[in-house]
C-alpha cells in the first residue's frame, strides 16, 4: 500500500524512544508538493537536512555543508529515506544512541515550485527567509547527489573565506602605555597563536605561519557546531586552562560574508562578544578597556606570562608587527 514509503523510516525508529513523529502505516495524506523545510541537525557531524514535499512524503537529502550560496560551489547532497510530512514541523532531541541521534532545529522553511522531477534529477525553486532562488540536485553515485544554485549568488557583496592569513603581531614594551584609556586590555596566555577558519560547521586551524594544524585540535573542532551555518574566521591561542586544552578567542575577522580588517579593535570585539562563544575547549577572551595596570597585576598573580594592550582604534593588519598593540611582560 502507499504507506509503505515510509517503512525504511519507521524501521529506523523506536517510537518509545524518539520524539520524531511516527505515523501508524496508512494512506499517506494528500499535500500540495510546496512545502520544503531544512533542518539543522547536531548529529555525530553537523549537517543540515533538505526536504521536499513529494507525494505525501517529505523527499530528503543530507547537505553536510547546507546549500550553497553561490553557484560557483556545489555541495555534497546524501540522498536519505523519505520522511513524514509531520516532519516539517519537527525540532527537538534524539536521544543519544538513537538513529540520528542530536539536536535538530528548523533553520529555514517555506515554499517552492518543481521545475523539473525524475529519478536522477530535481530542479526547485525555494521561497523561504534564508534561502530562495533556484537549485538543482542531480545525481552522482547512489546516494550521493550534488546540489548546485542556478540563480546568481544570494548575497553579491559576500565574499569568501581567506584561504590563509596571517596573524597581527604585538610590539613587545617593558612598561604600560600611559594614555590607558585609548587601549583595551587582555591577557598573554602564552599558548599557540591560531586562526580558524570555520564554514558549514567545520573548523580548519593555522598556525603563526600559516600552515594547517586542524588535526593537532581535534576537541576544538566542535566550536564550528556551535556557529552552525555562519561563516567566520576568528584569532587566538591555543592554551592550557587548569589541565584543559581550550582554545581563546580575542579576535574575529571576518563573519556572515563581511571582512572585518578594517573595522576598529572596539567594533570587532563587541562582534565577538555578542557571538558569545562557550564550549568546553573554546572560549572567547576577557578584555578589559582601559584596566591595564589590574589587568597586569592579575596576570602576573596567574604566573601568565604579559598583558596585550589594543589600541581600541586599531585596524586589523595582518602579517604585520604592529604598535597599536603592544605586548606588556608581567
Amino acid at each position: 500500500m502507499a504507506g509503505d514509503k515510509l517503512d525504511p523510516y519507521r524501521g529506523k525508529r523506536d517510537r518509545k524512544r524518539t520524539p520524531e513523529p511516527i505515523p501508524e502505516n496508512a494512506p499517506l495524506p494528500q499535500g500540495n508538493d510546496d512545502t520544503f523545510v531544512i533542518q539543522e541537525h547536531h548529529a555525530r557531524r553537523l549537517h543540515w537536512d533538505l526536504r521536499l514535499e513529494r507525494d505525501g512524503v517529505l523527499v530528503s537529502w543530507a547537505v553536510p555543508k547546507g546549500l550553497p550560496r553561490d553557484p560557483s560551489t556545489n555541495h555534497l547532497a546524501v540522498h536519505t529515506e523519505d520522511h513524514p510530512l509531520e516532519y516539517a514541523a519537527f525540532e527537538g532531541e534524539i536521544p543519544k544512541g538513537e538513529y540520528g541521534g542530536g539536536r535538530v532545529l528548523i533553520w529555514d522553511r517555506g515554499t517552492y515550485e518543481t521545475e523539473k522531477w525524475t529519478e536522477r534529477e530535481v530542479k526547485v525553486v525555494l521561497h523561504g527567509s534564508q534561502v530562495s532562488g533556484r537549485y538543482v540536485l542531480f545525481q552522482t553515485d547512489g546516494k550521493n547527489w550534488m546540489v548546485h544554485r542556478m540563480d546568481p549568488p544570494l548575497d553579491p557583496a559576500e565574499e569568501p573565506l581567506p584561504r590563509v592569513l596571517l596573524p597581527m603581531l604585538a610590539s613587545r614594551r617593558s612598561r604600560l602605555p600611559s594614555a590607558a584609556d585609548g587601549y583595551t586590555f587582555e591577557f598573554a596566555w602564552g599558548g599557540e597563536r591560531t586562526l580558524a577558519y570555520v564554514e558549514g560547521g567545520r573548523v580548519r586551524f593555522t598556525d603563526a605561519t600559516g600552515a594547517d594544524v586542524t588535526g593537532d585540535h581535534p576537541r576544538a573542532r566542535a566550536l564550528g557546531a556551535q556557529l552552525g551555518a555562519r561563516p567566520a574566521l576568528l584569532d587566538g591561542e591555543m592554551t592550557d586552562l587548569e589541565g584543559t586544552p581550550t582554545y581563546v578567542i580575542f579576535d574575529v575577522l571576518h563573519l556572515d560574508g563581511r571582512p572585518l580588517l578594517a573595522e576598529p579593535h572596539h567594533r570587532r570585539r563587541a562582534v565577538l562578544d555578542r557571538l558569545g562563544l562557550s564550549g568546553a575547549h573554546w572560549q572567547n577572551a576577557p578584555s578589559f578597556p582601559g584596566e591595564g595596570a589590574a589587568v597586569r597585576r592579575v596576570a602576573r598573580d596567574r604566573g601568565l606570562p604579559g598583558v596585550i594592550a589594543k589600541r581600541r582604534d586599531s585596524p586589523y593588519v595582518p602579517g604585520t608587527t604592529s604598535d597599536a598593540w603592544l605586548l606588556i611582560p608581567t
